[in-house]
């Protein structure tokens, strides 16, 4: 630790290690250190963990100062700035600042408080077009989905499974996202009517395609790695072709960060 201290520099306020780009590592111990953009299509690592930041940056109280004015768009893009720097800033602002609008969560504030008592207040997370927490993540995570295919030429099948509002904030974050296609799994049978409404009623292309996937489900646990070395080179006549797959797990870093 000693070394690293003696490398780090502040800059803007940040205190950063000299030189060193922000790179990711799976929690199971894989060690290939990945960036942001690199990591954002595939879910969870190759060994199954979940991927975190090989180091965090420090800020100092002037910064924090500093970011007590900005609305909730532009702190977002200075938060993830420090963990993203692989996206241009200025695509990234552009990407954030579209997302979080009064439009997608009913409320110039984006996250609002509200007293309860002197010391007191109450966040509302609930805002959002599925009135989950998850649409925080979700919303911006289709907007840089979008954005980072366009970058590589690429589509992506989402394959999820959910117990409830994860797939909603899921489905409506990614609906009219290019490139993009969504088969949620769900437990048929188990789900409230209210939950039930918001997934199978959107009239999106994939909509069917969801509906036949339906079925009762616990765990995905080892199915990403099972399913995307099938995948990997599939027959298609007389083709072989690549699919593009990723799972999503509610605790992966961006989700977090976001």
């Amino acid at each position: 630790m000693r070394g690293l201290a003696r490398r780090a520099g502040l800059a803007g306020g940040v205190l950063r290690l000299a030189g060193a780009a922000m790179k990711y590592l799976s929690t199971r111990g894989e060690p290939a250190a990945r960036g942001f953009s690199e990591i954002l299509l595939e879910g969870l690592a190759p060994d199954g963990g979940l991927y975190l930041p090989a180091h965090y940056p420090r800020l100092d109280a002037a910064t924090l100062a500093r970011w007590r004015s900005l609305s909730y768009a532009d702190l977002a893009f200075e938060l993830l700035s420090l963990y993203i720097d692989d996206i241009p800033p200025e695509d990234l602002r552009r990407l954030v600042r579209g997302v979080y609008t009064e439009a997608v969560f009913g409320t110039p504030q984006i996250v609002p408080l509200r007293p309860l008592e002197p010391g007191v207040w109450l966040q509302a997370l609930s805002n959002g077009p599925t009135l989950a927490f998850k649409d925080m993540a979700m919303q911006l995570l289709g907007a840089l989905f979008e954005y980072e295919l366009a970058r590589r030429g690429q589509t992506l099948n989402i394959l999820g499974a959910t117990s409830g509002d994860t797939g909603s904030a899921a489905e409506y974050a990614m609906r009219g996202k290019r490139g993009i296609r969504v088969f949620m799994l769900s437990p048929h049978g188990r789900m409230s009517a209210f939950q039930r409404a918001q997934m199978f009623s959107l009239q999106d292309d994939f909509n069917s395609e969801r509906q036949k996937l339906r079925k009762e489900i616990e765990v995905l646990n080892d199915l990403q790695s099972r399913l995307q070395q099938e995948l990997s080179s599939v027959q298609v006549g007389s083709r072989n072709c690549s699919l593009k797959l990723t799972l999503r797990e509610s605790a992966h870093c961006d989700s977090i960060a976001f």
